[in-house]
Order: C-alpha cells, then structure tokens, then sequence
C-alpha cells in the first residue's frame, strides 16, 4: 500500500512509527515506556504525537477496554520508499545519482548491505543512460545548458 504523498511526519513522529514498527501492536504506555527510556520525552509529549499520526491516519486504533492499541496503517518500508520518492522528485533529475552516492558514503553498511547495492548497481548498468535529462524548470537548478540559457 502507497502512502499518500500529502501525508508528512515530523522527526519526532518517526520515533512513534518506529516504536510502533518494531512492537507491531502498543498501548500508549507501550509507546511512551520505550520513549522515556530513549528520549526522556513526558507521557503528555508521546500521547501528542500519537494523536497526530492518529489524524494523519499513520496509526490504527483499536479500542480495547479503557484503553487502544495501536498498530501502523503502512509498513516501514512502504514509509521509507515513500519518503525517498518524495526527495527525489524535489531536487534535479541530474543530482539523484549524486545524492545516492553520498547517502552511501555517510552510512554504516555490512557486508551483506554492500553486496546488495553491487548487485542492483550491476542490473542497473543494462538500462544506464549516457546522460540523465534534467527534469527542472528554467530557474529551478543549475543546469543552464539544458534550458539554453546563458
């Protein structure tokens, strides 16, 4: 399931989603147990930003007795591929390859991470462009060339 693309959360919010990822079902105090031990955050400051995802229909609620559990409405990847589309269609066709390599570059990999990525470089290669087309307006990047202008 896609995520809507108008749905964004807060860094703060993404620790919620994250605790709610690993746990799959929570009780606020669930949540707000794991967070006060990682974050220091008050119970009031959790319970917010569980309301908001709950708004913005990141979490499901199920009410059991006095209390709801929480599971999330998409799953960590379908959130993480979405939010990566959302990077990429902000910034210059042109800079995507760029941006990938220094993602790369400021991370911890395993072994078993860098053999992935050799292998989805190497099935890239059969469908690699001489030049990637800048997909900005005049005005938008530095890529004068491709718009004629001087």
């Amino acid at each position: 399931m896609a995520i809507e693309e108008k749905i964004e959360i807060t860094e703060s919010e993404w620790e919620i989603m994250r605790v709610v990822w690993t746990l799959e079902k929570a009780t606020s105090k669930d949540i707000i147990q794991v967070l006060q031990d990682k974050k220091d955050w008050k119970p009031a400051t959790a319970k917010t930003f569980i309301g908001r995802l709950v708004k913005k229909g990141m979490l499901n609620t199920e009410p059991k007795g006095n209390k709801y559990i929480y599971s999330a409405a998409f799953s960590e990847e379908d959130s993480v591929k979405s939010v990566t589309d959302r990077l990429f269609d902000q910034i210059c066709s042109k800079e995507v390859g760029k941006t990938i390599a220094d993602m790369i570059a400021g991370a911890t990999l395993s072994h078993k991470d860098i053999e992935l990525l050799q292998t989805v470089l190497d099935k890239k290669k059969d469908e690699a462009v001489d030049e990637v087309a800048c997909n900005c307006m005049p005005g938008q990047c530095k890529c004068r060339d491709n718009h004629n202008m001087n």
